[in-house]
């Protein structure tokens, strides 16, 4: 290993359960401190669960999108700055703010520290408080898992009337100011192929510019039952960080309800359906209540054990940046379901799992079928799918090509004497 780096891990929020941020940050800030750096997490809220050793410095917002309360209201006292009336206007007028607004409360708190750290590493926030590290000479990076106006895409696809398209692009407004700081960060690294070619397509970024940085799992953690024959019959899992259009949820249950029509299957979904979301309004159309349960956020050992116990897990997304879902279910032996969309091709490869088109219910639902119905396939996919990710998706991994990919960026702000890199230069 190189010399020992002091980086600043920044997350605009950090789900510490059900969503890819926090798992991200905790996982890999334990990985780099295990290799000897020195890792300070900043995140707003909600806050990440991290590991001994690694300190959290909390960067709060007015946390306008908690539960129980979403878009709530806060009381005068609550604003201190003018970050603050920033952050409660843009709600009050249908956009996002707090990939912007964290990156200011950060940039604030790191301008006082720049001596403390030799590099700041990004979690997809991509706000313009990032552009001001850079200014007081702080190399910046960025992780890009997917471009985020896939998400606003696929949403306005599906969007009926005109005042909904117009909301919906007032939400996604903050994708622009993404795509601009990306283009001049010091080094952006995302998780597959598939996403690179998207950052480029949708970002800006040249593709040459994209450090490509698969992530992992734990495989002590995420690991096969003990017992083979421990999994429940007709048993599928899938894991669903957020009920919108993009994760394809909708369609798993409509092939559910079609298994439904000739076999007794249960669907368990590790995530909350939003009242009044798309997968609320399926359950009450295709009367799924007593086949479907939803666990909301749970922790990892509770994830693990209904991966372990479920005979196929399924990913009907119609499109992902790279699925850790899917290397989880892989890692616990559990066969896998999935579509074609995004870069789940390439990350499970063509032996781990059964693919079908994007949106197709009917391949899905048969394509279900078939593995709930021969256990030599299901131990035949298991099988192959724990050593996919034996082999290349392990957080160790991850956080060593990570801390290549630093002394890379800093070697060439060091040779250029600027902390702008190539085409991304500002």
């Amino acid at each position: 290993m190189g010399r020992s780096l002091r980086v600043a891990l920044l997350s605009y929020r950090s789900k510490p359960h059900g969503g890819g941020q926090g798992v991200y940050v905790r996982a890999l800030s334990r990985e780099l401190r295990e290799l000897g750096h020195r890792v300070e997490v900043l995140s707003g809220q909600p806050y990440p669960e991290l590991d001994d050793g690694v300190p959290l410095t909390r960067v709060p917002s007015l946390d306008l999108y908690r539960e129980p309360d979403p878009f709530r209201t806060p009381r005068p006292g609550e604003f201190r700055s003018l970050v603050d009336v920033a952050e409660w206007a843009t709600m009050c007028t249908a956009g996002f703010p707090e990939p912007l607004t964290f990156t200011l409360r950060a940039a604030r708190l790191l301008g006082r520290r720049t001596g403390e750290f030799d590099l700041v590493h990004d979690n997809q926030s991509l706000g313009y408080g990032l552009l001001q590290l850079r200014r007081r000479g702080l190399p910046t990076v960025a992780t890009v898992h997917h471009p985020i106006a896939i998400d606003r895409d696929l949403e306005l696809a599906g969007a009926v009337g005109l005042r909904r398209r117009l909301t919906l692009r007032r939400w996604y407004a903050f994708t622009a100011m993404q795509a601009r700081v990306a283009q001049r960060l010091d080094g952006v690294t995302t998780v597959s192929e598939s996403s690179r070619r998207d950052i480029t397509r949708h970002m800006g970024v040249p593709a040459a510019d994209v450090e490509v940085i698969p992530v992992g799992i734990d495989p002590d953690v995420f690991r096969p039952p003990a017992e083979p024959g421990r999994r429940e019959p007709a048993s599928i899992v899938v894991t669903t960080s957020a009920d919108v259009p993009l994760k394809g949820l909708v369609h798993l249950l409509d092939a559910v309800a079609k298994l439904r029509t000739e076999r007794d299957v249960r669907l368990t979904v590790v995530g909350t359906a939003r009242p009044g979301g798309p997968a609320h309004a399926a359950l009450d159309r295709l009367d799924l209540g007593d086949a479907v349960r939803f666990t909301g956020p749970v922790p990892t050992e509770e994830l693990v054990r209904l991966l372990q116990t479920a005979t196929v897990a399924a990913v009907p997304s119609l499109y992902e940046g790279f699925s850790l879902p899917a290397v989880e279910a892989m890692a616990c032996g559990t066969p896998l379901v999935t579509t074609d969309a995004g870069a789940l091709p390439e990350v499970v490869g063509s032996h781990a799992g059964v693919q079908v088109p994007a949106g197709d219910v009917d391949r899905l639902a048969a394509a279900l079928e078939l593995v709930l119905d021969h256990p030599s396939l299901q131990e035949q996919l298991g099988r192959a799918g724990r050593t996919r990710v034996l082999g290349a998706y392990t957080w160790r991994r991850t956080a060593e090509r990570t801390a290549d990919w630093y002394a890379e960026v800093l070697d060439r702000a060091t040779t250029t004497g600027t902390t702008t890199t190539g085409s991304a230069a500002c």
